[in-house]
Formats: structure tokens, C-alpha cells, sequence
């Protein structure tokens, strides 16, 4: 999952960002509030960790335009102000979540695993570009085409969907999809990519399904498929192409 870590003290956004890339997590960090907003606006990240004394703007203020942008994305917010206001503010402003500072990674991360396995669950509809997975109804459409689908491929690109922008090993998917253990030799996953692949009119490397070589399968960001969408035009106009438990620290808010 990608996280966008809005938090002014270095220290304490290295200390986060270690103890969440820790958990797979792709990290990004801001360190004012206006890069915050910028980052959320330009990565949509699954998870964003708000400090609410930034500099440029301060953590509320980026919590209302965060909401404006996306209503769902879950906001967790870090402050080291103890009144009950400031949490009933920050709640009605859109927070999903509230910790004060000092507080336990520990139990950081696990309120995140928690708001990620929320999102999972209330996203009914998934969207790659011109790909819509209706959870459901079980059904798929690419550019508003129906397309056949079995229950395992259904499960498989659903998979991917939910962890877009970022690779899933064969491992996870065998666990998630086939429920097999990853000592059992298999190429499922591939033969299922394979099928899935046909029936998306997306042929190898593939762009709506894209191999990580040595890695797995990744189900690219929209940011991602829109400049691969536009390299072969790009191209075109210029002629060819040559060839633990830890305590984190008390913050100053």
C-alpha cells in the first residue's frame, strides 16, 4: 500500500517511515502542508498520517482540502494536543482516526492495518482506466464492454486492483487467490495472468497488467497508465525512437 507520511519532524517521519516500509508499505513524505496536499493530490495514497502543526498549513486546514479531493481515502491525524476539541474537531473535519503523541508504533500500526482493511472492504467498485470491477455483482467491463470472467480470475485481478500502484508477489497472490502454500511448485499465476490477459486485450508486458520481473504483477497507478498511454503518441510526433514495540518521541504540536 502507498502511505503519505505529513509530519514537519524529520526525526519522527524517519522513525514512522521505518517502522511502516517495515509492513511492505511504499512511503511518501511531506514535511509543510502544502507539499502534503500536493503529494495527496498527486499519489492519492491508500493511507495518509497527518501531523496537525505543519508549516504552510497547518494539519486541519489540510484535512478539509484532502476531503475535498477524496471523500474516502482514510486520514489517520497525530497531534500532541491532549483536548478533547481538537479530536471532535479534527473527526467532524473528516479524521477516520485520532492518536496523541507520544504514542506506541506499535499500536500505530495496527490502527493502520485496521483503516487499510476498512478501505478494502467499502470499495465496492474498482477502476484501472477504462477497466470497472463491480465487487457486487461480480462482473467486469473494459471501455464499457461486458468481459467474462471465472470466479479465479474474477479473484485475481480483483486482487490486483485492491493493491494497485504497487507490485504482488506470486507468493501473496497463491496465499490470497489459491490458498497454497508458496513451497508448492506451481505456475498458476502465471497461467492465470496469461488468461486474464486475453480476455483484457492487454498482451504482454502488458499495460493495464504489468510484469515485475523477478517480482510478481502490479496493476499500474492512473498517473502511471496515462503517461504509458502517451509514450507511443509522444513517440509518434518525434519520430522513431533510438534504441518491537517503540515509543515514538513527543512532537512539539
Amino acid at each position: 500500500m502507498r502511505l503519505l507520511i505529513a509530519e514537519d519532524d524529520k526525526a519522527l517521519s524517519l522513525f514512522l517511515s521505518r517502522g511502516l516500509e517495515a509492513d511492505g508499505h511504499r512511503i511518501r513524505l511531506a514535511y509543510d502542508g502544502g507539499a502534503a496536499v500536493d503529494a495527496f493530490r498527486e499519489d492519492r495514497p491508500d493511507l495518509t498520517i497527518l501531523d496537525l502543526n505543519m508549516p504552510v498549513k497547518d494539519g486541519e486546514q489540510v484535512l478539509v482540502e484532502v476531503r475535498a479531493l477524496d471523500a474516502d481515502l482514510p486520514v489517520l491525524v497525530l497531534t500532541g494536543r491532549q483536548e478533547v476539541e481538537t479530536r471532535v474537531r479534527c473527526l467532524d473535519l473528516g479524521a477516520d482516526d485520532l492518536m496523541t503523541k507520544p504514542f506506541s508504533l506499535h499500536e500505530l500500526r495496527a490502527r493502520c492495518r485496521a483503516l487499510l482493511r476498512r478501505k478494502r472492504e467499502t470499495r465496492l467498485q474498482l477502476k484501472a482506466g477504462d477497466l470497472e470491477l463491480d465487487r457486487l455483482d461480480h462482473s467486469a467491463r473494459r471501455a464499457g464492454e461486458p468481459i467474462v470472467l471465472t470466479n479465479k480470475e474474477f479473484a485475481l485481478l480483483e486482487h490486483l486492483l485492491l493493491n494497485r500502484g504497487q507490485c504482488v508477489s506470486r507468493v501473496e497472490l497463491l496465499d490470497s487467490v489459491w490458498n497454497l502454500e508458496p513451497a508448492q511448485t506451481t505456475n498458476i499465476v502465471d497461467v492465470y495472468v496469461n488468461y486474464l490477459r486475453r480476455k483484457l486485450k492487454d498482451p504482454p508486458p502488458g499495460r493495464l497488467i504489468c510484469t515485475v520481473r523477478g517480482s510478481g504483477y502490479m496493476v499500474p497507478s492512473e498517473t502511471e497508465l496515462i503517461l504509458h498511454a502517451a509514450v507511443p503518441l509522444a513517440a509518434n510526433h518525434r519520430g522513431p525512437r533510438r534504441t518491537g514495540d517503540a515509543v515514538a518521541p513527543m512532537g512539539p504540536n
